[in-house]
């Protein structure tokens, strides 16, 4: 049963949209370039209003050890996102500064993207196009071979999931953030729409 995340939230109506919807996870980028960065104290301040039930990630990039576990605790988040140059060993020293699960996430251009992805540390993966948060769809038929617990991302949108979950091995999670956004924000229609096809899909695959 393929789940939702949906990604850069940043404002306190977002959250009201969130507990409506219900996704299975929603993430907080704390990457300074991105559009939706948003400080660790304003986070946790969201993720106090959020719903239970809906799990929390923090979105980083080549951050230290000590912020990422900084984050973690001020956010109270529940998961981590790698979007950088992290290897193995960062991986593996990371365990020692927090107790959530790490999803790692590998831009996929050729098949031994994805076939990188299948050797990760982390607890999960994600496959994405592009460079962090550009919403840039990549070739789906690359993923044939992940046989392994993975969000898919990139360009996705209301329009296009269908698309992706026949053309992929069945994602554990689609991540969506631009792609359910309207003037910057997320836009309840998108979201209703976009978790309203995931869920339609299951059940004609049901």
């Amino acid at each position: 049963m393929t789940k939702v995340k949906i990604c850069g939230i940043c404002h306190e109506v977002e959250i009201g949209i969130m507990n409506e919807l219900v996704p299975d996870f929603v993430g907080f980028v704390f990457v300074s370039k991105s559009r939706h960065f948003i400080a660790p104290e304003h986070a946790g301040l969201l993720r106090s209003k959020l719903r239970p039930g809906i799990r929390s990630v923090g979105v980083f990039a080549n951050h230290s050890l000590k912020s990422v576990a900084m984050c973690v605790e001020v956010a109270g988040l529940d998961m981590v996102q790698l979007h950088g140059d992290e290897t193995a060993e960062y991986i593996a020293a990371l365990r020692e500064y927090i107790r959530c699960p790490i999803m790692k996430v590998y831009k996929v251009a050729k098949p031994m993207d994805a076939e990188k992805a299948l050797y990760s540390t982390a607890d999960y993966v994600m496959l994405d196009g592009g460079n962090a948060g550009d919403g840039r769809t990549f070739d789906w038929s690359l993923l044939g071979n992940v046989r392994r617990k993975y969000f898919l991302s990139g360009g996705l949108t209301p329009e296009n999931l269908n698309r992706a979950m026949i053309v992929t091995p069945q994602p554990y999670a689609l991540n969506v953030s631009s792609g359910v956004e309207a003037n910057k924000m997320k836009d309840y229609r998108k979201v209703m729409k976009f978790i309203l096809g995931v869920k339609n899909f299951k059940a004609n695959k049901m």
